[in-house]
This record gives C-alpha cells, sequence and structure tokens, in this order.
C-alpha cells in the first residue's frame, strides 16, 4: 500500500509552502518521535500516538498505540476503521489529518496545522486563577524588587550600619552582616564545613577576593613552595590572554598568580581537598632551568619517563659536620665512622648466624630488623643502641668481680679510658683453643671477630683503641691531640630529605628489606644502600601508567608536598603581606578604608 504524505505550512507573510513524499509500506506510524513516519512537534501528542495500517476491503485501521485517544470527525477515539474513499479528517494535538484516497491511487494523507487564534478563548477559559493573578510582567518586576532589597540591600545597610567585630573565624554569630549566605556560589569544601555560616572568616573586605593574609589567620603554619621571588621568575610564561585577564583581576582586587585562591577555589561543593596532579607540577618544572639558571636540580615532568636521579644527603667524609647532597650517578661513598660489613651479618652460613642461633636472644639468622627499629612516624628509623643490638655478640665485658662481670660503658673514649685504668690485670687463662679458623675468618682477617661466650673479650682490651683492638672491630682509630681516640659515627636519620617516603605504606608490597636495600651484598660500610630511581621505577611509573598488579601510577605529589608542611626543610619568608598584587590595586584600597 502506497501513502502520499503532504504537509502545508504557512510563511510569515502567509504563504503556503507544500512537501509531499511518498511511503510505500503497509502501515505508517504518527507521533511526537522523530522516528516516526510522520513526526508532529506537539506536546500534546504522544511519542508513539497513533497506528494506520490496511484493514482490508479498502479500509483503514486506526488505533492508538499509547495511552491517549485521537479525534475522527469530532469524537475521541481509540480505535477506528475509515474508508478513504469517503474522507475522514483525524485530529492529533494542533494537528489536522485528512485522510482520503481518489480510485486507486495512493492514501493521501494531508496535515494542516490549526489557525494560531482558534480556540484561544476557551484555553484561557481552562485556568480559572489567570484572571485573578497580577500581569506576568507585573509578577515579574515584583520578584526582581524583593530579590534586590532581601538579598542586596539589606546585606549592604545591615555591613555599613553595624559595628565592626574582629574577625575571628570561631565566631559564627556576632556582628555577621544579615543575608549574606544568600550570596554563596555554593557548599564549602569538607574542610572549610565549619565556615559556612561566617562569610567573613575568609571575605574580610566586601566585593574584594580573599587575600593571602586572610587564609594565613588559620593557615600560619604552611610555608612556601620557594622564596615568592623565585616562584615569580620560575612560573611558566602566560600567553596574551591569560596576561591581561590576570592584570584585570589583580587591578579589581584579585592576588596575583601565586595567590591562595588561584589554586585553592572554595563553593565548589563539598568535596575533600586533593592532591595536585601531575600537570600541575610539570607545568613549571618540565623547563625549570630556562627560566631559572642556577637550580641545583634537574627537569620533571613524568616520574616513569622523566625525573631526576635521587640525591640523598650524608656525611661524605670523616669529621664532617655538614650533611652532602650527592646524586646517585656520582657513585656516592658514605663515611660513617664505622667498619661494618652488611654481607657477613645476613648470610645465613656465616659465623655470625650460627652466634645468633646460639642466642636466646635471637634464635636464628640475623634479619635486618634485629638493629634497625623503624620510628613511630614512619618516616625513618631509630639510632642503632650498641647496647642492644651488637652487645649480645660484640662482648664489652673486660673484667669480674666475683659472680658479677664489669663491661666498659659505650660511647665515650673518656669513660672507655676510666673503666680500662680500673681492670683488674692479673693473669688469665687461655680462652680458645689452638684449632684456627679458615680464610678471612681467622685473626687477622677481614671478617675475624672473637664469637666466644664474655670472658673472651678479655683478649686485646688494653689495645681497645687501636686496630686490633675490641674498639677496631667496628670503629676506625684516630688520634686527637696526640691521644688516641675514634672516629665519630655519623649517620643520618634520613638520607632523601626533599621527598615524603614511609616504609609502613610498602610494608604489603615488599616481602624483604632486600628487594630494595642491597644489605646482602655490600661488603663495606661504605656503600650506600638508599634504593636509587631505577629501583624505584620498578614498581612506580607516571600519573598516566595503567595500574596492575605491579605497576603503581604515582604523581609528583605522591611524594612531594607543594607547601611541604611535614618536611624538615622550607623556605624562611613569606610574600610581603597583604598579598603580592600591587599597594594601587582595590583590594588595598579597601583594605585601609577598612581599617
Amino acid at each position: 500500500m502506497a501513502f502520499l504524505i503532504r504537509t502545508i505550512d504557512f510563511t510569515a507573510a502567509g504563504r503556503e509552502i507544500i512537501r509531499d513524499r511518498t511511503v510505500d509500506q503497509s502501515e505508517i506510524s504518527i507521533g511526537r518521535a522523530s522516528e516516526n513516519d510522520i513526526a508532529l512537534p506537539d506536546l500534546a501528542v504522544e511519542q508513539r500516538h497513533v497506528r494506520i495500517s490496511d484493514a482490508g476491503t479498502g479500509k483503514l485501521a486506526i488505533e492508538s498505540v499509547g495511552g491517549l485517544g485521537f479525534g475522527i470527525n469530532g469524537r475521541t477515539e481509540m480505535r477506528a476503521e475509515i474508508d478513504p474513499n469517503v474522507g475522514t479528517e483525524l485530529s492529533l494535538g494542533s494537528s489536522r489529518l485528512a485522510i482520503s484516497r481518489d480510485g486507486d491511487g495512493p492514501v493521501q494523507i494531508v496535515i494542516k496545522q490549526v489557525e494560531k487564534d482558534e480556540g484561544a478563548g476557551d484555553a484561557i477559559q481552562g485556568f480559572a486563577l489567570a484572571s485573578t493573578l497580577p500581569s506576568k510582567r507585573l509578577m515579574a518586576w515584583g520578584l526582581a524588587a524583593a530579590i534586590i532589597i532581601l538579598l542586596l540591600s539589606v546585606p549592604i545597610i545591615t555591613h555599613l550600619t553595624r559595628t565592626p567585630v574582629e574577625n575571628d573565624p570561631e565566631n559564627l554569630a556576632a556582628g555577621q552582616v544579615r543575608f549574606d549566605s544568600t550570596w554563596s556560589t555554593g557548599d564549602l569544601s569538607m574542610a572549610h564545613h565549619d565556615l559556612e555560616d561566617n562569610c567573613e572568616a575568609c571575605h574580610a573586605t566586601p566585593f574584594v577576593s580573599v587575600q593571602d593574609e586572610t587564609c594565613l589567620t588559620c593557615h600560619e603554619e604552611l610555608g612556601d613552595h620557594a622564596e615568592m621571588p623565585r616562584l615569580a621568575e620560575g612560573m611558566a610564561p602566560f600567553g596574551t590572554g591569560d596576561a591581561i585577564q590576570w592584570q584585570i583581576a589583580e587591578t579589581l582586587g584579585k592576588e596575583g598568580p601565586l595567590g591562595c585562591v588561584s589554586c585553592h577555589s572554595e563553593h565548589e561543593g563539598a568535596v575533600e581537598l586533593k592532591a595536585a596532579s601531575e600537570q600541575f607540577c610539570s607545568d613549571c618544572h618540565n623547563g625549570l632551568d630556562t627560566r631559572l639558571t642556577n637550580v641545583s636540580f634537574g627537569n620533571a615532568a613524568d616520574f616513569g619517563k622523566k625525573h631526576p636521579e635521587f640525591r640523598p644527603q650524608f656525611y661524605a667524609a670523616h669529621f664532617d659536620t655538614e650533611l652532602t647532597r650527592v646524586s646517585f650517578d656520582d657513585s656516592p661513598v658514605e663515611q660513617s665512622g664505622l667498619i661494618f660489613p652488611h654481607d657477613i651479618h645476613m648470610d645465613a652460613n656465616s659465623g655470625v648466624a650460627r652466634m645468633a642461633i646460639s642466642l636466646g636472644k635471637y634464635g636464628a639468622p640475623l634479619e635486618c630488623s634485629n638493629c634497625h627499629e623503624e620510628e613511630e612516624d614512619g618516616y625513618g628509623f631509630a639510632p642503632v643502641e650498641m647496647e642492644s643490638a651488637c652487645e649480645s655478640c660484640h662482648s664489652l665485658v673486660f673484667d669480674r668481680n666475683g659472680p658479677n662481670f664489669r663491661s666498659l660503658r659505650h660511647g665515650d673514649v673518656d669513660d672507655l679510658m676510666a673503666d680500662l685504668a680500673s681492670m683488674d690485670r692479673g693473669p688469665r687463662s687461655a680462652v680458645v683453643s689452638g684449632r684456627g679458623r679458615p680464610g678471612q675468618f681467622a685473626r687477622g682477617g677481614r671478617y675475624y671477630s672473637n664469637f666466644g661466650r664474655p670472658m673472651s673479650a678479655y683478649i686485646a682490651i688494653n689495645r681497645a683503641l687501636e686496630p686490633t683492638g675490641v674498639c677496631g672491630e667496628c670503629h676506625i682509630p684516630t688520634s686527637t691531640n696526640g691521644r688516641r681516640n675514634l672516629t665519630p659515627v655519623n649517620l643520618p636519620d634520613r638520607f632523601l630529605m626533599r621527598g615524603h617516603f614511609t616504609h609502613e605504606a610498602h610494608g604489603d608490597d615488599v616481602a624483604e628489606c632486600t628487594d630494595c636495600h642491597t644489605a646482602d651484598t655490600s661488603g663495606e660500610a661504605t656503600d650506600l644502600l638508599i634504593p636509587d630511581l631505577d629501583s624505584c621505577r620498578d614498581c612506580h611509573q607516571g600519573e598516566t601508567a595503567t595500574k596492575t598488579e605491579e605497576i603503581t601510577p604515582s604523581s609528583c605529589a605522591m611524594c612531594h608536598g607543594y607547601h611541604t608542611p611535614t618536611m624538615p626543610w622550607r623556605p624562611d619568608d613569606h610574600p610581603n603581606l597583604p598579598g603580592n598584587g600591587g599597594n594601587d590595586s582595590v583590594a588595598a584600597i579597601l583594605g585601609s578604608l577598612r581599617r
């Protein structure tokens, strides 16, 4: 069956526009949805309203698809059969569809819209309240006046006539401006949620952006990322449009691009403070050496692809009082003042292991945790104490008084000398048998140590401060003003001072200390056993890396803090308050008037 669909529209001048199209199918659909064969853009028409199909014997079946009926020859029906040769008018919303057919030709459906003013009087009668309400224009002006009076005038009058109060973030009532919360553009973040009803805690000067000095009233413990002139010089240059916008913003009182609000925007909803993205840091640090030619560190953009080698700080020479930062690229050598081979202490088949197994304190070969105890804050390790970590094997017993033993005091050479002076120098029986130890473990060998019972420490006590003495087993003998002495022990509690790192965060992912620290193969105390950049990259890649069981996407903020509140270092200066804008800015003028 063929349908000839004719649409008749009118131009603004009243001229008819007729569009014809033929649809060759057994049925057609009519509704508001565009996928219908006849789409009628009328809210009174359902998405799929009517279906017209061949009913046989030359007739057409019209049936409602949705829940609304249709008008046909002045009646509302849900289903009807018509003879197109006779002709019928179908009403759907404001559209009229005249259905007819000439002989054996196609079924014609002529679509026309009802005249604009047709039935207007009846429509108005359907809204009985319309005749009792003011006009729309009058109501609009009345609402605008109410907004101006309540939400603009009242806060301004309250501010001008009130007694000014000292700005106090904890003061939630006294001296507040009425209706000022109606000016809020959104909820505060979760960190500032308590200030929802105290706008003046941050907005100290009317019509002026929040100033840095106001933020620092509460956040005074935050340090600056760097000295303010250096920050300004190191920033990536603005485009022309951004530069013009910042000039206008600073003129109207907003702090410059280094102000607090340029990064910390509020009224964005009850959200948590999030760490800065990798892009935030790389905007400056990716090409920082082109703007700051005297920086001592390399450019950084992505931890997995572009990051300078770690530069741990340590004591690079004996008797140093200042720490030195050296890159792993330069093969750093630590001078801690100790003689300590990690490998022999961690070898499960060494004499040290056998000694540890025989002692009830250990009962097994030594592990890193037997000597190194993590600090409570998780950032570093407590100093190794000789008495608790070493004396079980390296006995300091030097004399016997009846059933009791006397031990050398550890830590001060004067105390050591006083103990040696009081030692009983009577003859003693041999402590060891004639059987010698093999290789480097024999007396005078590299790894020689007396693993005997406490009384064996009598040997070489008189030569304690000599290389072959009991102190020389771990310390480097020296002399001070012609007097025997020991090289001071210099060990920093943290090596990587410019980054945030905790062992606690790696506890579940790293099985053994030696997965990161090569202590089991280190034979010299001068080896710096801090993991280098490549070691960390085994697991940590840049922010855009795909997370797997082995790879962790890592942004700059995972290890570095912008304000460095948890670091032991921070710049000494804050910007000259009340901000880094000019003294002729609107903020400065209004601030002076307020004071």
